[in-house]
């Protein structure tokens, strides 16, 4: 598996470990990079994050034209980004959304995602812990797609 997983992360995100760790947990995302790492072993992974979308809509196209899968938290995007949503729909592998908390169990206003109607699948609710099990299914989703292709 030579191209890349992207794992790209939405705004404040930046701020895990301290912000709401009621909500968030304690953990930081440089620990949730290391963990996905760990997690791919040998396979390559972009890992970024960015409050501005246009730098996760830039980061989608590069995964368009070079990645093998996305796993993508876009944070509060998910429920007002049409643009990453249009971006999303042109990756032609397969997406994994990812959610730190369970977003249907929060205020309704977290309950309209533009990005769960086109993922593969959908993490919501276990925490940091989600992102390592998103790399190992992602890897899984790959390696069946390279077997039947």
């Amino acid at each position: 598996m030579s191209r890349p997983i992207y794992i790209l992360n939405g705004p404040n995100l930046n701020r895990l470990g301290s912000r709401e760790p009621e909500i968030y947990g304690r953990t930081t995302l440089a620990e949730v990079e290391a963990m996905c790492r760990a997690a791919a072993s040998e396979q390559v992974i972009v890992f970024r994050q960015s409050n501005r979308e246009y730098e996760i809509i830039d980061w989608v196209h590069e995964a368009i034209d070079g990645g093998s899968g996305i796993i993508i938290n876009p944070a509060a995007f998910t429920f007002t980004s049409m643009a990453i949503m249009d971006a999303l729909k042109m990756f032609p592998g397969p997406i994994i959304e990812l959610h730190i908390s369970n977003i249907h169990r929060r205020e309704p206003i977290y309950h309209k995602s533009y990005v769960s109607p086109i993922a593969t699948a959908v993490i919501a609710g276990l925490g940091t812990e989600g992102y390592p099990l998103a790399v190992k299914a992602m890897l899984n989703m790959i390696s069946k797609a390279t077997a039947s292709a």
